[in-house]
Parts: structure tokens; C-alpha cells; sequence
């Protein structure tokens, strides 16, 4: 008889077994680390929303995204999108009466959202207005120390006040930037949520022609 016994039975390894179980408990990880990266990022979100309406900050989605070191996207996400509408209601002191309609109808949502950044736009330009404004009297202030008490006050009096005004100036200048920056990122916001509505809307439009049509024989 031959030492090789050809009909012996091969016991099945479990390697491969083994193999898959350790890539599932693999995916099972990530993915549980993805879904608390995604809570802990809302809950950030939320924490931060908090702080700004406490402070009396200016809630836009740019400015809440930058505290809260997320991307933009995530103010936009559901539950979250509406959280920041019901603290902007909040801070304008205004009721808010059509909260879930904007949820239950994405176009009027959009819309919603493009006004408040129009608000936003306009309270920042005002905001301009209004150091500049005050840029101009504390510099026509400037120039009537120069004129009026160069007669009842020593030299270095008349130093220490131009220095204290061209401190104001200058601390009213970089204001004055600070909100030409924000109507930028507002005037890019409303760009991009008009160009969703639209979107939004053309697809609607075919959804509506696509249901409208006979069926096919």
C-alpha cells in the first residue's frame, strides 16, 4: 500500500474564517468612529450656537462653521439647519411661526435662507455706514485739536490726544474691514444657496412634467 493516501479527507482551514471576521469587526470600528466623529461634531455645532446667541454674536452659517472648526456643510445638515434658524429668530426677537414649513418644503427653506443673508447683508453694510460715520468725527475731532488747542496745551498734551485718536481711527478702520469681510462671505453664501434654489427648482419642474405624462403602452 501506498504511503500516500489519496482519498483521505482535507480538513477545512479557518484562516479564511478568521480572515473575514477580523475585516468585519474592522468596518464595524470605523464606522462606529465615524459616528461619533459626526456626533461629537453636532454637539459642537449646538455648544457653539449656544455661545453666540448667549453673546449677542452675529449668527451667520460662515461664522458659526469657523468657531465651531466644521465645514460649512454641517450648519446646512438637518437639525442642525434648523437649530441656527430658530437662534436667528431668536436674536431678531421674532416669533418663530413658520419653522416646520420651512423643513417640510426644501424650496421655501432655501428662500428662507437666502432672505435671512440678506439681512445679514444689510445689517453689516449699516454697520459700515455707522463707523464710518464715526471714522469721520473722530478725524474732523483730529483736526479741531489741532486748530483750537494748540494755544492751552502743552506739546505733549496735544501728542497724547492725536495718539488717542489715531487709535480710535485705527481701531475704526479695521472694524470697517471686518465687515467688508463678512459682506463678502455673505454676498457668497446667498451665490450658492440661489444657485441650489434654482437647481432645486429645475428639478421639481421635471419631476412634475415626469409624473404628468401618460404611461408608456
Amino acid at each position: 500500500m501506498s504511503i500516500h493516501d489519496t482519498g483521505a479527507t482535507t480538513v477545512p482551514s479557518a484562516t479564511s474564517e478568521t480572515d473575514g471576521a477580523t475585516v468585519s469587526r474592522s468596518a464595524e470600528a470605523m464606522l462606529a468612529a465615524r459616528h461619533r466623529d459626526s456626533a461629537a461634531k453636532r454637539a459642537r455645532v449646538l455648544a457653539t450656537l449656544d455661545v453666540m446667541l448667549a453673546d449677542g454674536d452675529p449668527i451667520t452659517a460662515a461664522a458659526l462653521a469657523r468657531r465651531a472648526q466644521v465645514s460649512t456643510w454641517l450648519v446646512y445638515a438637518p437639525g442642525i439647519r434648523d437649530a441656527v434658524e430658530k437662534a436667528r429668530d431668536r436674536q431678531r426677537g421674532t416669533a418663530d411661526t413658520a419653522a416646520s414649513d420651512t423643513l417640510d418644503n426644501p424650496s421655501r427653506s432655501d428662500t428662507a435662507a437666502v432672505a435671512t443673508l440678506r439681512t445679514d447683508l444689510a445689517l453689516a453694510r449699516a454697520e459700515i455706514t455707522r463707523l464710518r460715520t464715526d471714522r469721520a468725527e473722530h478725524a474732523d475731532q483730529l483736526r479741531r485739536a489741532l486748530g483750537t488747542q494748540l494755544d492751552t496745551r502743552t506739546r505733549s498734551d496735544l501728542v497724547a490726544r492725536i495718539d488717542e485718536l489715531t487709535r480710535t481711527n485705527t481701531a475704526l478702520s479695521a472694524a470697517a474691514a471686518r465687515h467688508e469681510s463678512i459682506i463678502h462671505e455673505l454676498r457668497a453664501q446667498i451665490t450658492t444657496l440661489e444657485d441650489d434654489l434654482a437647481a432645486a427648482r429645475t428639478s421639481l419642474r421635471r419631476m412634475i412634467r415626469a409624473e404628468n405624462q401618460p404611461p408608456t403602452r
